[in-house]
Order: structure tokens, then sequence, then C-alpha cells
């Protein structure tokens, strides 16, 4: 994938969408495009978060340990889906595992160059936002509906 067709798929990520063309040339170029087989884990549960991925290609499963190893899928993740930026906005370690469940082409880019995004491009910043705001609203949302069937579990 050349750079040219790097940068149109972060065209089409939301996160980027208002991002001039040049600016987005430097991304891709900052970012390393690494690619995964079936099975292959982009990152872990607990440890570190030192990068995010930007998916231009395939799919993944999202993991999470629910106690003594066994892991749970709770989300899917494909093109156009960042993933990992919680840990390192955040600095805290990974909070699921991320498996390519297809052949997967990834940007990844490094904390150190995602703050510099950051702080150079503040409307970046500001769509971050969006986005973990929505996750955090989905959530919630989540959260509320298990709450209610265990609510009419116990009432039964």
């Amino acid at each position: 994938m050349s750079i040219n067709s790097e940068v149109e798929s972060l065209r089409s990520i939301p996160m980027f969408k208002g991002i001039e063309p040049a600016k987005l040339r430097l991304l891709a170029f900052i970012s390393e495009r690494i690619t995964f087989r079936p099975g292959e884990v982009l990152c872990k549960q607990g440890e570190p978060g030192d990068s995010a991925y930007i998916i231009l290609s395939g799919m993944a499963d999202v993991l999470v340990d629910t106690g003594g190893g066994h892991l749970r899928k709770v989300a899917e993740i494909r093109q156009n889906d960042v993933v990992g930026e919680i840990a390192i906005l955040c600095d805290t370690p990974r909070t699921a595992t991320v498996t390519a469940a297809s052949d997967l082409v990834a940007l990844n880019i490094s904390k150190d160059n995602f703050f510099k995004l950051l702080k150079e491009f503040p409307e970046v910043s500001l769509e971050v936002m969006r986005v973990l705001a929505r996750r955090l609203e989905r959530t919630t949302r989540d959260l509320a509906d298990v709450r209610g069937k265990l609510a009419d579990i116990g009432a039964a």
C-alpha cells in the first residue's frame, strides 16, 4: 500500500476527516504499516499502552479477560477503526486484548507521535473526544441493559 492509498484510507476515518491531505501524509509517514495474520495479537490486555492502531483493512476481535484467563469477545473492529488510544491517552495498561480475526493491515502510531499529532492538530483532539464520548455512551447504555436484565432475573 502506498502513502497515497494510506492517506485515502485515513481520510475515510471520522477522526481524521477534516484534516488536510498534507497532514494526513505526515501521519502516514510517521506511522508503521504492520500486517497481521488471523489469530495474531495486536495488543494484549494489561500491557503498557505505547501505541495506537489505525485499521486499514481486515477485522479484529476485542477480548477482555473475565478472570482466570478466560477471554470474552466484547466487540469487533474493522477497517477505519482506531484501537489502543485509551491506553495511551490515559497512561494506563491496555484495557483489552485485540486479535486479528482475518488478514489485517494497520498503521501503528507511537504514543509520542500520537501526542505530537494531537498537539499540532487540535481538530484531531476534538474528534478523539467525540469518538471516546460515543464509546462511553454506548458502554453506559449496555451497562444499563445488563443491570435491567439482572433486575428482571432477581424479580422472577
